[in-house]
């Protein structure tokens, strides 16, 4: 394990909820990808002038322990396994006194800085690759989401199957120029961010009526855990539109499958999927799901989407 990251989130981090937004997590992530980079002998990996760098194609994210503005945090990271253009990285963050608070596991691809075309990890690499392989700790592994899912191949993940569903909208807009990376992609925070938005459009009202189930709570909302597919990069310019459909609906956890769109070609920009709690603002706790509201959100999100 080798240090990747460390400081504190902002009050501008965090969100209506009180904590960290995942949109931020994601942020703290790719500056531990960039020194990662240079420990794999590429410190040029995301400068303007890059000959390679490393695309993003998968994240698996577990929130373990709320995030609040000023406390310290601390992120390592190692690699699970490589090939020969890929790896799978680990990143894990933790909190001043250790404990877990998230944890982070990225598949980046070894790719040609302007095209975005795969190609073989360098000499110097493979040898820092295989030196940094590591097994990850127990208290941080996958739960709700399994990340060897095969997901979705892309002939299928288009409009027309959202169509096929009646998976309802939930958000649309325009990715602005602030939003994209050194190579004028679309930077990965923005996706989970732009969801993150468009979410309370379809929970809101729902969400307000589990939290009137618990006498006197305050309706609040977080995610458990991530799993997102970066499947094409758009660019300052191009549109979105994100279609929901739920995987799955139990006391204390509700799971959707969450698709960004390019609504000109309809092929999906990415997919994802997320394990996520109404819960308590003042008590911190999660908020049990009354069965007439699990019937409700059937209807309000068809299922059939998945990652």
């Amino acid at each position: 394990m080798i240090p990747l990251w460390s400081g504190i989130p902002n009050t501008w981090d965090c969100d209506e909820m009180g904590h960290m937004n995942v949109r931020v997590y994601v942020e703290k992530a790719m500056e531990g990808l960039g020194n990662f980079a240079g420990a794999i002998q590429m410190p040029h990996a995301f400068r303007a002038n890059a000959p390679s760098t490393l695309m993003v194609a998968e994240h698996h994210i577990r929130y373990i322990r709320e995030a609040h503005a000023g406390h310290p945090l601390r992120m390592t990271g190692c690699v699970l396994e490589w090939d020969e253009t890929s790896a799978l990285i680990y990143q894990e963050m933790r909190h001043g006194d250790g404990r877990a608070a998230a944890a982070f596991r990225t598949r980046v691809v070894h790719v040609e800085a302007k095209t975005g075309k795969p190609f073989p990890w360098s000499t110097r690499s493979q040898a820092q690759l295989e030196a940094l392989i590591e097994s990850p700790p127990d208290d941080t592994k996958p739960r709700g989401l399994d990340p060897s899912t095969a997901p979705v191949p892309p002939r299928m993940a288009t409009m027309a199957t959202v169509e096929k569903y009646g998976a309802p909208e939930i958000g649309r807009g325009l990715f602005q120029t602030r939003e994209t990376d050194i190579f004028s992609r679309v930077a990965a925070p923005w996706f989970i961010g732009r969801i993150s938005d468009s979410v309370p459009t379809l929970l809101y009202d729902w969400r307000s009526k589990v939290a009137a189930s618990k006498t006197g709570a305050r309706m609040g909302g977080a995610v458990l855990e991530y799993r997102l597919i970066y499947r094409k990069w758009p660019r300052a310019g191009d549109r979105y539109v994100v279609h929901t459909s739920l995987a799955n609906v139990a006391e204390k956890t509700h799971s959707l499958s969450h698709w960004m769109l390019d609504p000109d070609t309809g092929d999906a920009w990415i997919t994802s999927e997320a394990v996520a709690v109404t819960f308590d603002l003042d008590t911190r706790k999660v908020i049990p799901t009354p069965p007439e509201q699990i019937a409700e959100l059937e209807k309000l999100a068809p299922r059939g989407l998945r990652l």
